[in-house]
């Protein structure tokens, strides 16, 4: 009777410490002081011999009480540890490439988080033939699998909340894998959050250039000249104008915004290494700055580029203009770091973005409107959509155009939202809040809102996750 009993004892104890042994990061490079928290770096094998590397650290508060948060960052063809290393993660990059500090307002203080590295040929993500040709509805598919072999590796977190988050060309990546999701009754999925988001090219391209003039870019004769050729009965069509004056204007409206230096992820901050251009030698390598997150028309444009660079002798990186992931490149392909986190001699070096899967990545969906709409059918779901207020990327107006024309019940009219600064109330930004969908801006942030505002990122995180009003 003990026998049996000291059986479903340890037969319990191992259902519940499920974490798979063998990827667990038991000694991290950099670090003055290991975490207390555990940590996991592997992969997730999907169909196709598709093999997505996933980081995962728990929760420091109570990992098996702790929601499970996803984290995808955008491109596409961007890693996501770039989020963790730079952003939210529970230490931070520093610039020699060697040292990670920890991060106060780590997102893992209240949260498990898992980042995974998508789609395949994105960071340390491989795939076995080396076909890196993906599209929006396969990407969905596949980090869904991914999603489902986690949940084979850590069974301990099959019950806990799952949040579905990410930024930029997450805004697509998020809400397409949350519908899947959703048709599967077994994963207790709870709502999605997308920072600086993707959501349509035209309300991204029509506010562009709305944001672009009262930030002082263009200039009153341009301004007036749009208004002249591409405006009537008070409405503007700056996107794909059938008016060739139109069609011309606005090119030189993108030139000034994308071509001429400006940070576009973050309009008040200097640009990473000077005034870019969209191409320069770097020596052993030619570094090709993609223009932010280009409607499918202007990116056959720029896919021209691509063809005549992929001639050159020099191997091609695509580097996030006025970024430098110099540190964090150097840290995750240093030979102990790698091992570390158990990834193969073999696969290749790490890079914040991949050259391959940008360049054949296949557009499908030029707004996410119908994925918004099937989640919020469901009544089940909290959305928030938010958004760092200096961004030109993916810019604050043109996603809450997007959020409005979802047509949802207003709930609290559009008002600051508030945090305590030592014994003072600030504004942190402002927010507007329908039923189950919730639009917000972040103050003097760019596209990269825990990057610029840590404090005011974490504290809008934490408000989300616990459900608190904002």
């Amino acid at each position: 009777m003990h026998l049996l009993l000291l059986s479903a004892v340890l037969l319990g104890a191992r259902l519940i410490e499920a974490a798979p042994a063998a990827d667990e990061i038991t000694y991290l490079p950099g670090l003055r002081k290991q975490p207390s928290f555990s940590q996991f770096s592997g992969y997730l094998d999907v169909p196709g011999g598709k093999h997505l590397h996933y980081w995962f650290v728990e929760s420091q508060k109570n990992p098996s009480s702790s929601p499970l948060v996803l984290w995808l960052n955008g491109g596409p063809g961007c890693s996501s540890l770039d989020g963790l290393l730079t952003e939210h993660g529970p230490f931070l990059i520093q610039p020699d490439g060697v040292s990670l500090e920890y991060n106060t307002y780590s997102w893992n203080m209240i949260a498990n988080v898992l980042y995974l590295e998508a789609p395949a040929g994105v960071g340390f993500s491989y795939s076995d033939d080396k076909n890196y040709q993906t599209n929006d509805t396969d990407v969905a598919y596949n980090n869904y699998m991914a999603l489902k072999k986690f949940y084979q590796l850590f069974p301990e977190y099959a019950a806990n909340e799952l949040y579905i988050t990410g930024e930029s060309y997450g805004g697509v990546y998020v809400p397409s894998l949350a519908v899947e999701v959703s048709k599967d009754s077994s994963i207790n999925l709870k709502g999605i959050a997308v920072g600086n988001g993707l959501s349509s090219y035209e309300t991204n391209d029509n506010s562009l250039v709305f944001f672009a003039y009262y930030h002082g870019i263009l200039g009153s004769g341009l301004w007036t000249e749009l208004q002249k050729f591409c405006c009537q009965g008070g409405k503007c069509q700056f996107y794909n104008s059938k008016d060739t004056n139109c069609s011309l204007l606005v090119q030189e409206a993108m030139h000034d915004i994308y071509s001429t230096g400006l940070n576009i992820y973050n309009l008040y901050e200097a640009c990473a290494g000077g005034a870019p251009g969209e191409v320069r030698d770097k020596g052993d390598h030619i570094a090709l700055y993609y223009p932010g997150l280009i409607s499918p028309k202007m990116h056959m444009h720029f896919n021209k580029k691509l063809v005549l660079l992929s001639d050159v002798q020099k191997p091609i990186k695509l580097d996030p203009p006025c970024v430098n992931s110099t540190a964090s490149s150097t840290y995750l392909n240093n030979l102990f770091v790698r091992k570390a986190l158990h990834i193969s001699p073999e696969v290749n070096k790490w890079e914040v973005c991949s050259f391959d899967v940008y360049r054949y990545y296949g557009r499908i969906y030029e707004t996410m409107k119908d994925h918004y709409m099937k989640l919020l059918a469901t009544l089940k779901y909290r959305i928030l959509v938010y958004n760092g207020d200096v961004d030109m990327a993916c810019n604050f107006l043109g996603d809450e155009w997007f959020v409005d024309s979802l047509q949802q019940k207003l709930q609290v009219q559009r008002r600051p939202w508030l945090y305590t600064d030592g014994d003072q109330q600030q504004i942190g930004g402002f927010v507007k809040e329908f039923t189950n969908l919730t639009f917000l801006t972040i103050k003097g942030a760019g596209h990269m809102v825990p990057t610029d505002k840590p404090s005011s990122a974490f504290i809008v995180f934490s408000r989300y996750i616990k459900n608190e009003p904002f």
